[in-house]
């Protein structure tokens, strides 16, 4: 399939103009005031193909402009330029919000249902989009020759959905490797040893090194919808933005709790990984001075357990709301947008958001993530705060799947969307980079 460029868009569109003002032209050299019939016809079919043209042309300039972008990121960061045989440049097969664009839930659809060419090759075209756009990941961790859903509705996937994610997107990212169902990692269990020498000529120090392996297994996460197959026929706009982009966000949002408070074995959350550092918060009247001192304590036993610093602190909007709510003893606000405050400052505010980073606390950047679980302890009250070396924490994820099916559902001329991914967690290479606040100081907050 042949991908047109935005100068080839542009000399097209100049050509098709010419040819109708060269219409007009015609009528105002025979100085007449109206257009025949068949002029009448070739100048409208002219204007509709120059405004199909002008269509196209936004599209590939506001592709162009986050090609630029994407390109800039990729030069800051050090990633690899695009692959060969397309280009961030050019408009994507599917486009969230284009009503009269290409469907890819019809398209899935028409390929299921009477083998439409045109719609695999569309299909195709997309799976290759989003191979190239999503180098850090891999495509063929399904087997099974399943299309790719849209490029777009990957970037919401992986990147911009980080309203429900936004522990998950914060540690370490890698790709899934394919047609596996662990991820084994190797490990030095016990080191070897070094000792000052006796005296010369005596042995010295000798300790053979044991390892092992660190598993994770590999978790899929899945959710589908019934939907008609007059809907996708006759709905005027494409399901696409509706269907996939809620089952999207409802995936982000358990990938994120997979990620922070799963608890089966190869597969824990962060909450509920052994050996990590427990800091407990008993208080029946919690302060955030309190609170303060328990979160220096956090870090300092990362700092003694793994020897490395910390760097993210996450907890739940309504504890940072909390401390946004502290006064001291002079009624001054303790959590204050700017740092450097004349008075005593425990904290600095960054953006305010319902989730993502919101400011630092004991020098570090906090992030608030709703999918903490406040239902915790023993008066099914109380909420977490976690101090983090997030390197240390690995999250394998795929590229998001999707299939649709109609045999399962032909007498009731009925489609089966089904979306899906495989991810794995490593969160027990290293407990000790992980510190949790738990205690009855952090029940549900009194403002």
């Amino acid at each position: 399939m042949t991908l047109v460029s935005l100068p080839h868009l542009r000399d097209a569109r100049a050509a098709a103009k010419t040819e109708l003002d060269g219409i007009l032209a015609a009528a105002q050299t025979e100085k007449r005031s109206t257009l025949t019939a068949t002029e009448q016809v070739t100048f409208n079919a002219k204007a509709e193909e120059v405004r199909g043209l002008d269509r196209q042309i936004a599209d590939a300039e506001e592709s162009e402009r986050r090609g630029n972008t994407a390109a800039s990121i990729r030069s800051q960061y050090g990633q690899a330029p695009a692959a060969s045989g397309f280009s961030v440049n050019e408009p994507t097969t599917y486009r969230k919000g284009d009503l009269a664009g290409a469907s890819w839930v019809r398209d899935m659809t028409a390929v299921a249902l009477r083998s439409d060419t045109d719609a695999a090759q569309r299909l195709q075209r997309n799976t290759r989009e989003v191979a190239n756009e999503t180098r850090a990941l891999s495509t063929t961790d399904a087997a099974g020759g399943t299309f790719v859903p849209p490029l777009w509705l990957v970037n919401e996937a992986i990147t911009m959905a980080r309203g429900a994610r936004v522990i998950a997107d914060q540690v370490r990212k890698l790709p899934l490797p394919p047609g596996t169902d662990t991820v084994s990692l190797p490990r030095v269990a016990t080191g070897t040893t070094v000792a000052e020498q006796a005296t010369q000529n005596t042995g010295v120090s000798n300790t053979d090194a044991t390892t092992d392996s660190v598993t994770a297994n590999v978790a899929t996460i899945a959710g589908q919808q019934v939907i008609s197959q007059q809907l996708i026929d006759q709905s005027p706009v494409n399901m696409d933005d509706v269907l996939l982009a809620d089952l999207t966000a409802d995936y982000a949002l358990k990938l994120d709790q997979f990620v922070i408070n799963n608890n089966a074995a190869n597969k824990r959350g962060l909450l509920n990984v052994a050996g990590l550092n427990g800091i407990t918060y008993t208080d029946a009247t919690p302060t955030v001075g309190e609170l303060y001192s328990k979160g220096a304590d956090a870090i300092q036993q990362i700092h003694t357990g793994r020897f490395l610093a910390p760097d993210k602190v996450f907890m739940h909007p309504r504890r940072w709301a909390w401390f946004t709510a502290a006064l001291d003893t002079a009624g001054r606000p303790l959590v204050v947008p700017t740092a450097n405050m004349p008075q005593n400052v425990l904290a600095a505010m960054g953006d305010v958001v319902s989730e993502g980073f919101v400011g630092t606390w004991q020098g570090l950047p906090v992030y608030v993530d709703p999918s903490i679980p406040i239902n915790l302890g023993a008066g099914t009250n109380e909420d977490r705060v976690i101090v983090l070396r997030s390197n240390d924490v690995i999250l394998y994820e795929g590229v998001l799947r999707a299939e649709a099916f109609r045999e399962t559902k032909a007498d009731q001329l009925s489609v089966l969307l089904r979306v899906f991914n495989y991810a794995a967690i490593h969160s027990e290479r290293y407990p000790k980079a992980i510190s949790v606040i738990s205690g009855t100081g952090l029940t549900t907050p009194a403002f």
